[in-house]
């Protein structure tokens, strides 16, 4: 067996057939990531007989004199579960990125280790994580752990819902919250409509808590082409006031109605009373509900867009890359209208999962980030956890030493 390089063409080709395979593993990825600072690689191994039999895109990252850093996106395309493959390609690596100046290398592969339901229980159990683990602690890997929150490069943990249903059971499948939120947007006027690569900066603008500049979501366009889409909800401000208006009206009448009961039978009943209490309360609602109404309309008359989310279509199935809104609209739950969405047209395009992102590991309600879970997995969808990162350490000394430089910067970083 022996490393080589490889073309672009051979690998994408490698690429997306393997069981391994994502987005992150293209050379698309590799082509986006050259504009911030990092130079993608392609290496392969082939066996004796010339096959090619495992690959990966590396990214290569200088970090201080001659010294760089090498991390492999979503982990080496290759059989995970070889350990003579494993063992005998990472030393092999090990021989070229040494004399090439690396540390270390980062790999953090997408191999299952179990799905959870929503509260955490265990569904499935991937029964080669412990024969994995061995493996990959003999080549030499070193294990960040079974990490719960955001530590890692990318998130241990996704929320996926599998399109498997029609739309009418998928929504029925939906948690009761998530059921009464979809209505009430709808209720208030809210309506979905698709954007074009045109309306990037808006996206961007709605979705302004970015790690990434805006440069990023251009290249993902560039590079990935139609598979890259924006989704947007805006209120039909004319829309929302008539609803509001008509539900405004129809408690009027049964207001009145009650009313008249009290008034014609001098009753008494607790029953009447209490229900004539919270209609007088829903009608003072709604009538300040109307106010506001009115007054988007007025200085809204087109609609208002207050929320977005961008996505990415991969092998059957649709990534949400991120997603914002407009806080001061969040009682409009226009998030979650987006979401359903974008499963009912991926149900209907025959995608196969909708993978709403990065949640965390801990499924208790005393989690800080149990409102992030919650969004997400009540759209019936389960916790996919994956095995987590790994460092390969290709020169200890340096790698010691650029540890202390981070730790030491750390540190002065606090002090500050």
């Amino acid at each position: 067996m022996k490393i080589v390089s490889l073309s672009i063409e051979e690998f994408d080709s490698f690429a997306k057939k393997h069981k391994l395979r994502s987005f992150y593993q293209s050379s698309s990825y590799g082509n986006i990531m050259k504009k911030y600072g990092f130079k993608p690689l392609y290496i392969g191994i082939k066996n004796h007989q010339g096959e090619l039999i495992g690959a990966s895109l590396i990214l290569s990252k200088d970090l201080f004199s001659k010294y760089k850093y090498a991390y492999a996106p979503r982990g080496f395309l290759i059989d995970y579960t070889n350990p003579d493959l494993l063992i005998k390609f990472t030393d092999e690596l090990k021989k070229k990125f040494f004399k090439e100046g690396y540390i270390y290398i980062k790999i953090d592969p997408m191999i299952h280790c179990s799905e959870r339901k929503s509260d955490g229980t265990v569904l499935t159990y991937n029964p080669e994580i412990d024969n994995i683990l061995s493996i990959l602690k003999k080549a030499g890997y070193i294990h960040h752990g079974f990490t719960n929150y955001f530590e890692n490069v990318k998130p241990r943990y996704h929320a996926v819902t599998r399109l498997t249903k029609n739309n009418t059971k998928l929504f029925d499948q939906f948690s009761k919250r998530v059921r009464n939120k979809i209505r009430k947007a709808e209720y208030h006027g809210v309506e979905v409509y698709k954007g074009t690569k045109e309306d990037l900066s808006s996206f961007y603008e709605l979705t302004k808590k970015h790690k990434k500049p805006l440069s990023y979501y251009q290249s993902l366009i560039n590079e990935f082409n139609d598979q890259v889409e924006f989704y947007f909800a805006k209120i039909n401000t004319e829309k929302y006031v008539f609803n509001i208006k008509t539900k405004y009206e129809q408690e009027l009448d049964i207001n009145e109605y009650l009313n008249q009961i009290i008034q014609n039978k001098h009753t008494k009943n607790t029953r009447i009373l209490n229900k004539k209490m919270e209609s007088d309360r829903i009608v003072n609602n709604l009538k300040l509900e109307l106010v506001e109404a009115t007054k988007l309309l007025t200085e809204y008359p087109n609609g208002l867009v207050i929320a977005s989310i961008c996505t990415l279509k991969y092998d059957k199935s649709i990534y949400l890359l991120k997603e914002g809104f407009q806080k001061k609209y969040g009682k409009f739950n226009p998030l979650y209208l987006i979401k359903w969405h974008i499963i009912k047209e991926s149900n209907k395009e025959g995608l196969h999962t909708f993978n709403q992102n990065i949640i965390t590991g801990n499924f208790s309600k005393e989690n800080k980030y149990h409102g992030l879970n919650q969004a997400k997995l009540e759209f019936n969808a389960t916790a996919i956890e994956y095995i987590g990162e790994f460092d390969y350490i290709i020169n200890p000394t340096i790698y010691h030493i650029y540890n202390l430089k981070s730790i030491r910067k750390k540190i002065n970083k606090k002090a500050e």
